[in-house]
């Protein structure tokens, strides 16, 4: 099982990380060469001089000794600490590319996993096990690399010592074999211990960094809620570190073994290898030699076992980023390809329950949407409209029932290219900490052509008054998070700037979905009024649960206890006896008669 974990995070990673940098796999290669040979010095040379010491004393010949270690090591342990700091770079660029790629995984997840736990805790079992739980693409190759220097300095030294004191072999490897056992049980406990750590980072997050965001500054002011938060941090701060020495706890016991193991090595090596030189079976140099050789192998060993268990300890936290950039789609995807608008839409016998939940949202719906229609969707909070849009979006796919484009059903279409269908305005639009240019254009690449198409739109929706008055015109930062000269929009000014990133992006259908819900119902009416003239003969959408749209859309679809319970014309609706629509609209005309 751990070998196949193994194997499948380095066939996910090394190919890519070759193919980006192979330089870092050429130091990684060098630095090998320069480890297996630094043990070597002292054991080959220290002998020498102390033979030297004890007989003939020739100091011509000790002083090249020392001078030869002296000089090797020196240039071994600066080319060590030059291939490492480049490996440290290495080490930064590749958790920026691999970041940069999971950042792209989670934008282009489908959209319901964005609400699912599970996909939630993955997205966060994969941050940090390919962060500091596995030390990222450096820390699941150096394993690979120290293993294999152990390796060859095993094979170097077991050549020196069989010759020697061949019973320090069987003592180092007895040992060897206790320590193993012990440090498999602390990555075992470590393992488990990072499963239960997880479950609370997300929330850990976002009571240490997410609620600092300025976003929430009005509500935690006046509602005096910093206590609050700063309380609910404290509490879960305490049990992160409740849990981290929990772990210690665990593994103090295992750590005082481990010890008390190299020591019993020692006490049997030095006693070993003590016999021998006064038996006068070796010399005094071989007795050093056999000494630094003893921990050599035993250090060697260690490393390759226990470089074997830590190797598949980081696989083991890395595949967590495997199994998400792998993760299931929520919703089919088909292939056939989006032609040329406009297009008809049909919702037949259509019923949907959010993932996870038994309660039905929408139940039987039955509508049909033609081209170049203005369809005006109005009900209650709560009774279903922006789920319908989200549906029609393929934001979600219904439970029972279809929905139709063009007589196809929606889910056989090329996804992106039926996404680029829709250009919808929802009531919790993002804009982005970007220039004003970026959050129209989007993905439209700037060019002369695309930027008097774009003030054009800017000026439809009627920000040219407001672009007048910045310095830097349509290059101006919403927000202040990366320029202090970014401007704050107020309310009006970012649904103006949403309606124009969605129609310059010019698609077939466009969407209104209550994003004006903050505004009073003549300034509602008004901007409706004015979309609607700019969407011209384009199939729109205009959701509300006020009725500021309904007397110039072509039909109007009121929703309630998750169906529609009318559809018909302003006209037809407003003259019903008893009807829902016409009870809204008596409701509510006042706000829309001069």
């Amino acid at each position: 099982m751990k070998d196949n974990v193994i194997l499948k995070v380095y066939k996910y990673f090394l190919p890519s990380a070759w193919r980006r940098y192979k330089g870092y796999f050429i130091i990684r290669f060098l630095r090998l060469i320069v480890n297996t040979i630094t043990p070597f010095v002292p054991i080959l040379f220290m002998p020498r001089i102390v033979d030297e010491l004890v007989g003939s004393r020739d100091v011509k010949r000790i002083t090249t000794y020392v001078l030869v270690i002296l000089i090797t090591e020196y240039v071994l342990n600066n080319l060590n600490g030059l291939f490492g700091n480049i490996l440290e770079r290495y080490s930064q660029k590749f958790e920026n590319y691999y970041t940069a790629l999971m950042s792209g995984r989670i934008m282009e997840l489908d959209f319901q996993l964005t609400e699912d736990k599970k996909a939630l805790d993955q997205i966060e079992l994969a941050k940090n096990g390919m962060s500091w739980y596995s030390g990222g693409l450096n820390g699941i190759v150096e394993p690979l690399f120290n293993m294999a220097t152990a390796l060859l300095t095993v094979a170097g030294v077991v050549v020196i010592i069989a010759g020697q004191a061949p019973l320090i072999l069987l003592i180092t490897l007895v040992l060897l074999v206790l320590s193993a056992v012990i440090n498999k049980k602390m990555n075992q406990i470590e393992q488990e211990q990072y499963a239960k750590l997880s479950k609370i980072n997300r929330v850990f997050g976002y009571m240490g960094w997410e609620l600092t965001d300025f976003r929430y500054g009005k509500d935690i002011r006046l509602y005096g809620a910093k206590d609050m938060m700063v309380n609910k941090w404290r509490n879960y701060s305490a049990t992160f570190v409740e849990m981290w020495g929990e772990l210690s706890h665990k593994l103090i016991s295992l750590r005082l073994l481990l010890m008390i193991v190299d020591v019993i090595r020692d006490f049997g090596i030095y006693l070993y290898v003590g016999v021998l030189a006064i038996w006068g079976r070796i010399s005094i140099g071989v007795t050093t030699q056999m000494f630094t050789a003893a921990g050599t192998f035993y250090n060697s060993m260690r490393n390759l076992v226990m470089g074997y268990q830590d190797l598949c300890k980081r696989t083991h936290y890395a595949n967590e980023y495997v199994k998400f950039m792998d993760y299931p789609a929520a919703i089919m995807k088909g292939t056939k390809p989006v032609g040329e608008g406009p297009h008809t839409f049909e919702f037949r016998n259509m019923s949907f329950s959010y993932p996870g939940a038994d309660v039905e949202v929408l139940k039987d719906i039955n509508l049909t949407l033609t081209p170049g229609e203005h369809l005006s969707i109005v009900g209650l909070n709560g009774a279903g409209k922006t789920t319908l849009v989200k549906l029609l979006c393929r934001l979600y796919d219904p439970t029972e029932g279809a929905i139709y484009m063009d007589g196809v059903d929606i889910r056989e279409y090329d996804y992106e290219q039926y996404m680029n269908v829709f250009a919808p305005v929802f009531q919790d639009f993002k804009l982005f900490a970007f220039s004003m240019k970026e959050n129209v254009l989007i993905q439209a690449k700037d060019t002369p052509e695309r930027e008097a198409e774009m003030t054009k739109v800017l000026d439809k929706v009627g920000l040219t008054e407001k672009l007048s008055t910045l310095s830097k015109g349509v290059n101006t930062y919403v927000f202040k998070h990366f320029d202090e000269d970014g401007i704050e929009p107020s309310g009006g000014e970012q649904q103006k700037l949403a309606i124009a990133r969605a129609l310059y992006k010019n698609a077939p259908v466009v969407i209104l979905d209550e994003p004006t819900a903050a505004l009073d119902p003549m300034a509602e009416y008004e901007i409706y009024r004015q979309f609607n003239d700019l969407v011209d003969e384009r199939t729109a959408i205009y959701i509300s649960h006020r009725l500021s749209s309904c007397q110039f859309c072509d039909r109007i679809a009121v929703f309630s206890d998750k169906e529609i319970k009318e559809y018909g014309t302003h006209a037809e609706l407003v003259n019903k006896k008893n009807g829902i629509y016409a009870e809204m609209f008596a409701a509510q005309a006042q706000y829309y008669q001069a």
